[in-house]
């Protein structure tokens, strides 16, 4: 998805929990109807592992004939993550990609040195009352890997592992949890699990990951005494074991993974170490040097 100009998330409450690193609160935008929630980045905290990006989409619900027109843009630098709750998305890219994405699914669109796609909701699926929920992430690319050949990947939900058990459910997006381990292939060490906790239930998070941080989209949780609501980012400080009970029937994503080789520059949809490297992409996409996205005529132009 396109890097569309949003308020930067804020920092939340004060909190007691000694694990507890950061906690932010994303900002809402709407985008056409469509409200966003930007936790990542943020003055307070740029990346976790390798995620540079986080967006709650939704949820919403469009009219009849509308729905998601995000039109061709680029990106160079990183992989973009799509994972629904509810709801479709279209998915075409400059490489000939044109898959759908439901709930449970996930889309992996590694851009490497220069890829362009859109995201759009199918014409079958504009006739009214059509839902829309899901998370966008981008994950930062080794820089070894940052001019890598662009490379798209989707695993259906039931090609991803899931962990049932006391109350919870664990569909392992990306990574390893709980001994199960996703086919999605990464470029560094990479987590991100979509979890539902029945109330009372109990989900401990070791310190495998380097980097660890759970995003609450519904319900609340209680982290050594203190509660925290859907919307908040919880960033963990490393080397804790953390214990995470539903105080509520709850909804979270966990991510995180190996701290990046370096910090990133972030500008519109390029990622890179290097910002002689954003230069270059910003020239290349308005002298229309990318690769085009087949079926599609307009493109999203560079911000002025």
């Amino acid at each position: 998805m396109s890097f569309f100009p949003a308020k930067d998330p804020a920092p939340g409450d004060a909190f007691a929990c000694d694990a507890l690193a950061q906690l932010i609160v994303p900002r809402t935008s709407d985008i056409g109807g469509l409200a966003v929630r930007r936790a990542l980045p943020s003055a307070r905290r740029r990346m976790v592992g390798p995620f540079v990006f986080l967006d709650e989409m939704g949820p919403a619900e469009f009219k009849a004939g509308e729905g998601l027109d995000v039109r061709p843009h680029p990106h160079i630098g990183l992989a973009t993550v799509t994972y629904l709750f509810e709801g479709e998305i279209f998915h075409r890219d400059s490489l000939g990609t044109a898959q759908a994405i439901r709930p449970g699914a996930v889309n992996w669109m590694s851009a490497g040195s220069g890829i362009a796609h859109s995201e759009r909701t199918a014409p079958d699926h504009r006739h009214g009352h059509e839902p829309l929920h899901g998370l966008q992430c981008w994950v930062a690319l080794p820089a070894a890997d940052e001019e890598s050949a662009p490379a798209f990947m989707h695993h259906d939900a039931d090609a991803l592992p899931i962990e049932v058990a006391e109350g919870k459910t664990v569909r392992i997006v990306a990574g390893t949890l709980f001994g199960r381990t996703s086919p999605l292939k990464t470029a560094s060490d990479t987590l991100f699990a979509d979890v539902m906790l029945e109330a009372g239930a109990k989900l401990p998070l070791d310190a495998a990951a380097e980097e660890r941080a759970v995003y609450l989209v519904s319900g609340e949780v209680d982290i050594a005494g203190d509660r925290f609501a859907a919307g908040r980012l919880l960033v963990f400080r490393p080397g804790d074991r953390i214990t995470v009970t539903a105080t509520m029937a709850a909804r979270l994503a966990i991510l995180g993974g190996a701290a990046m080789d370096g910090p990133r520059y972030i500008w519109w949809n390029f990622v890179s170490s290097r910002k002689d490297r954003i230069e270059a992409a910003k020239a290349d996409w308005k002298a229309g040097r990318f690769a085009t996205v087949p079926g599609e005529s307009e493109v999203i132009p560079l911000p002025e």
